[in-house]
């Protein structure tokens, strides 16, 4: 059941944190608190008023407003546009723009989230585009603000910024759920705390006597401990990237890249989405084309735009976005799990013909081995939630015990348990001799689970520097660009 019996109140003024596992019905929840989903049975109440079920529009004129992950913003028109877009009947004879500009000024400055009307979303930063989306919703007369998953793009400063904005508007009396699986916003931006598990609530308490592993524990109903990195002696070098570049103008293209990654060793690349991150995934994957410069893998040269010769030299890849290059949906399990591998004599006759038997009873071992609950090989991959998803993407890489391994956001969106178990398994890899390039937002991930970090802003990568060497203060002004000599230097901060 994805919701059973909740019952949840909210008061005025107050930041209620939302907590639970993949799957545990969070999503569902606040989808039909706004309008989205219509529940089989229960009632919503706004003031004591009941709202009609499964009506958005209701849920709004209630003074309900949503921001979501990932932001709705149309980046060809102005601020002003996007707030004011469905606000105006499209029959008035012509649209207020001097009212709505004069309510949006007020807005900003009495909220603390300035931004300029006029100003084109594409040219903001993720930072003033999540202004923005809240803006939208208070521009609404919003009292209740939903936020779900807020601060995944943003850079620690951001995060402060945006806390700081929050705490601002409660004083003010609105009330805020706040959604997100980082244990540590949790206790330092909420009022209240509601666990979660299995679509029902486990756990309801005052954030001022909440403590992290009691959280964990409420989540996944079993006691969770991270793992912790420890030191090893590093072996050869195994990816070794000179004077990379790749074609295109703006911040995704690659500007002169060097990294050097060792055998038993994690670096880690810290950077706001859409740095070049990405390219430098793809380019590793086999996806893209490389314009300049060398990668080298185990001393030669790893093939360019040929994802199949790149998984045969030893890369094992974690892809980004699960849902779209991880697996494909529609396909059962155990295709999945033997698509980067169709040669292999293992399941195949020749390496012509696949056997399905095989191919099965192989998925059985992998399903087993990395505890992916589903209800056989044969079950549609679609169907899984987020962190079997991931573990299925781990089996399919790991299990050929490869050189290198790409984890690009392993564990974005996943809970605490899931969490635990994917960088257990990352840590395992690098005990048996992987090198590991771990790319992540989380700087408390890389912090914990690198032996060095780099920073990647607009297409340029810092040096990497052991981690420990910086904070995370630090590291979060790489990432916004405010110590571009870091970046253009090769070197760390200055102290």
């Amino acid at each position: 059941m994805a919701n059973d019996a909740i019952s949840l109140s909210l008061h005025a003024g107050e930041i209620l944190a939302l907590l639970g596992e993949n799957g545990a019905g969070k999503t569902t929840l606040m989808n039909i608190l706004f309008g989205h989903y219509r529940a089989d049975e229960g009632s919503v109440l706004v003031d004591g008023q009941e709202l009609p079920p499964g009506s958005t529009q209701a849920a709004i004129q209630a003074g309900i407003g949503m921001v979501h992950q990932h932001f709705t913003l149309a980046d060809n028109l102005t601020v002003l546009e996007n707030i004011t877009l469905g606000t105006q009947s499209l029959f008035a004879w012509r649209q207020n723009q001097k009212k709505a500009r004069a309510k949006l000024v007020a807005m900003s400055e009495d909220y603390g989230l300035v931004v300029d009307p006029d100003v084109l979303v594409s040219s903001l930063s993720v930072g003033e585009r999540q202004r923005v989306e809240i803006l939208k919703a208070l521009y609404r007369d919003a009292r209740i603000l939903i936020l779900d998953e807020p601060t995944a793009v943003l850079t620690p400063q951001e995060s402060n910024n945006l806390f700081a904005t929050l705490k601002a508007i409660t004083k003010k009396g609105l009330a805020i759920i706040f959604i997100s699986h980082k244990l540590h916003e949790i206790l330092a931006i909420s009022s209240r705390i509601a666990v979660l598990r299995r679509g029902a609530i486990v756990g309801s308490l005052e954030t001022v006597v909440a403590q992290r592993e009691q959280l964990a524990e409420l989540m996944v109903g079993a006691a969770v401990a991270r793992p912790k990195l420890t030191a090893i002696e590093k072996g050869k070098p195994v990816l070794e990237i000179s004077g990379l570049s790749t074609q295109g103008t703006g911040a995704t293209a690659l500007k002169d890249v060097n990294l050097t990654i060792r055998a038993h060793e994690i670096v880690g690349i810290a950077g706001v989405a859409g740095n070049g991150q990405s390219t430098l995934a793809d380019l590793l994957s086999g996806l893209t084309k490389r314009f300049s410069g060398s990668v080298r893998l185990n001393a030669v040269a790893l093939p360019a735009g040929d994802p199949r010769a790149v998984v045969a030299a030893g890369v094992g890849r974690i892809p980004e976005d699960r849902h779209a290059r991880g697996m494909v949906g529609e396909m059962e399990i155990w295709e999945n799990l033997i698509s980067e591998d169709l040669r292999s004599p293992e399941i195949s006759n020749s390496g012509i013909i696949i056997s399905s038997s095989k191919s099965k009873s192989r998925a059985e071992r992998q399903i087993e081995e990395f505890d992916v609950r589903c209800s056989g090989p044969e079950a549609e991959t679609k169907l899984l939630s987020g962190g079997n998803m991931q573990k299925l993407i781990l089996a399919r890489a790991l299990s050929r015990d490869p050189t290198l391994i790409l984890a690009n956001q392993p564990v974005r969106g996943l809970d605490e348990g899931a969490i635990a178990y994917v960088q257990n398994q990352l840590l395992q890899a690098r005990q048996r001799g992987a090198a590991i390039l771990l790319v992540s937002e989380d700087l408390d991930e890389l912090m914990s689970l690198t032996d060095r970090i780099a920073v990647m802003f607009q297409g340029q990568l810092s040096d990497p520097q052991p981690t420990g060497d910086q904070s995370i203060a630090e590291i979060g002004l790489m990432m916004a660009g405010q110590n571009s000599a870091a970046l253009n230097e090769g070197r760390s901060l200055d102290h």
